[in-house]
């Protein structure tokens, strides 16, 4: 009986639920719920999920486009796999109520932009695969749990339009977030090299542009931008500034340790100068003293001969 009852156990654990379940998907006791490989161009009827249902994988299936409402009140889901389907743009407010969302992957799609990313701030994000040219800092700045992102396999232009994301990226890495190799496919200078690896210094020509761009424009309006842009982004790289406030501590500790060491020495030679004449003065007297006794003796050797 007990073999029996471990049997029932397992299998209710492995088969999936046959109430409230979405068709064609298949429903664990688990939390998951899985709709991939069902040929699927549009979202199944998510509001038939079961309660609990943590785990959400609509990957290789057909889904090309999604509504804005696609994921509404499913605040339960930690984990939406929506991999190789068809995807082009991601409808703003999409995860808007997936609160409690940890983990996103939306590789091998046919993504271009992702500025509807800020919904929501997961800890694992995958972009792989996509047809991403540039990303734009501002939507990922708000991504503050963030710490595994990947990005292969997307055709980079590591362009000015990249540069402000580098800086976020070496932010990410300087928090001890993993970013995967994102190659570049242009400039042709650059093509087949990882633009984590590029120094900023290859970047310096973006703000000479700004300059000639905003110059150009004869409007005061266009001239703060730039300005924010220059103080926002000096120093260019977190890791340099770093070093730079190290080693110039190290500098300064040094520095004070010779202060105090030579003003120690100074306080330890003026005592020892000040124990010295107060010597002297105690001294002085005494020398003062024997000669006139001296002379006393001298007076009464002669007046006794005489």
């Amino acid at each position: 009986p007990q073999v029996f009852l471990c049997v029932l156990c397992l299998l209710a654990v492995l088969l999936p639920v046959a109430s409230s379940c979405p068709p064609p998907c298949l429903c664990y006791s688990d939390g998951l719920v899985d709709c991939g490989g069902r040929g699927l161009s549009s979202l199944p009827p998510l509001h038939l999920l079961p309660p609990g249902t943590h785990s959400l994988l609509l990957a290789n299936n057909k889904l090309a486009s999604l509504g804005a409402s696609g994921f509404a009140n499913l605040s339960s889901i930690e984990e939406l796999d929506l991999s190789n389907n068809y995807l082009d743009n991601l409808p703003a407010g999409l995860f808007r109520d997936l609160s409690n969302l940890t983990r996103l992957t939306l590789h091998n799609n046919s993504l271009t932009v992702t500025q509807h990313l800020t919904w929501y701030s997961p800890q694992w994000l995958s972009l792989a695969g996509n047809r991403l040219h540039g990303l734009e800092r501002a939507a990922f700045e708000p991504l503050a749990n963030l710490q595994h992102l990947e990005l292969g396999h997307n055709p980079w232009e590591c362009d000015c339009n990249l540069r402000d994301f580098k800086h976020w990226m070496e932010w990410l890495l300087y928090r001890g977030g993993m970013v995967d190799a994102v190659e570049c496919t242009l400039p042709k200078d650059l093509r087949g090299r990882d633009i984590r690896g590029v120094p900023v210094e290859m970047f310096n020509y973006c703000l000479q542009l700004e300059d000639e761009n905003g110059g150009g424009g004869g409007g005061g309006s266009e001239e703060a931008p730039a300005d924010c842009v220059r103080a926002r982004y000096r120093p260019v790289s977190v890791r340099r500034a770093i070093g730079t406030v190290v080693i110039a501590g190290v500098v300064c500790g040094i520095v004070c340790i010779m202060m105090v060491a030579a003003a120690a020495y100074g306080c330890i030679y003026a005592s020892l100068m000040a124990k010295y004449q107060r010597e002297l003065k105690k001294r002085q007297p005494l020398m003062g003293d024997g000669e006139a006794d001296g002379e006393d003796r001298e007076e009464k050797q002669i007046s006794s001969v005489a």
